[in-house]
């Protein structure tokens, strides 16, 4: 089973609860036309990610797939062309793990679940919206939450959480990585948003649909 050895269970209820939105920002346009030039080639496949991930299309840039075993993280090529990618891990200040692009068609769900490993347990997952939309909702702790272009998120993935697509024509493709804690990050964390979080009736019950 995945595991950080001698590294310490989080709290991710305390210092995360749902999701939190960190106070820093992001170039959207940026980061969505450097991924964008990535070119259409680079997708195509869940690049090993299985079980309720299999509904998107993903791209390690660093470490490989959960389901492919407890493997070193290491770059991948795909970062090399990601520079400013690099730049944004950077801004965490902290030591990043596995890192990827995930892709959600339009219209698909990611079925609520619980990331259970302990390398989960022991790190700290942040999203980055590249491409989204309104009708986008990352559903985290029985609350509803919009991810938006340019922001910059902490998601606890150590309770119950989803994903629901509603938009009929474009796919949301997000940056995700998972970081160790550091004073850094844990400091971005305490001042972060965690106000943004809906009691959504339309998402809470599309999502009970598919358990």
């Amino acid at each position: 089973m995945l595991d950080l050895p001698d590294r310490p269970v989080l709290d991710k209820d305390g210092l995360i609860g749902g999701c939190l939105c960190l106070p820093m920002a992001i170039d959207a346009l940026r980061l969505s036309a450097e991924v964008g030039a990535l070119g259409a080639a680079v997708w195509g496949t869940t690049d090993g990610r299985v079980g309720v991930h299999k509904t998107a299309e993903a791209l390690f840039l660093r470490g490989r797939a959960p389901a492919e075993g407890d493997l070193p993280i290491e770059d991948r090529p795909a970062l090399d062309g990601l520079p400013y990618v690099r730049e944004i891990l950077e801004l965490l200040g902290a030591p990043p793990l596995r890192c990827l692009l995930a892709r959600l068609p339009a219209g698909r769900v990611i079925t609520p679940h619980i990331d259970r490993a302990p390398y989960f347990a022991k790190s700290i997952r942040i999203h980055i919206p590249v491409t989204t939309s309104e009708r986008v909702f990352m559903f985290c702790a029985g609350y509803s939450y919009r991810m938006r272009a340019g922001e910059v998120w902490a998601l606890n993935n150590s309770t119950q959480h989803g994903v629901w697509n509603a938009d009929a024509e474009r796919s949301r493709t997000h940056l995700i990585c998972d970081f160790l804690p550091t004073p850094r990050l844990l400091g971005l964390l305490a001042a972060g948003d965690r106000s943004r979080g809906l009691d959504d009736p339309e998402v809470t019950r599309h999502l009970a649909g598919f358990l």
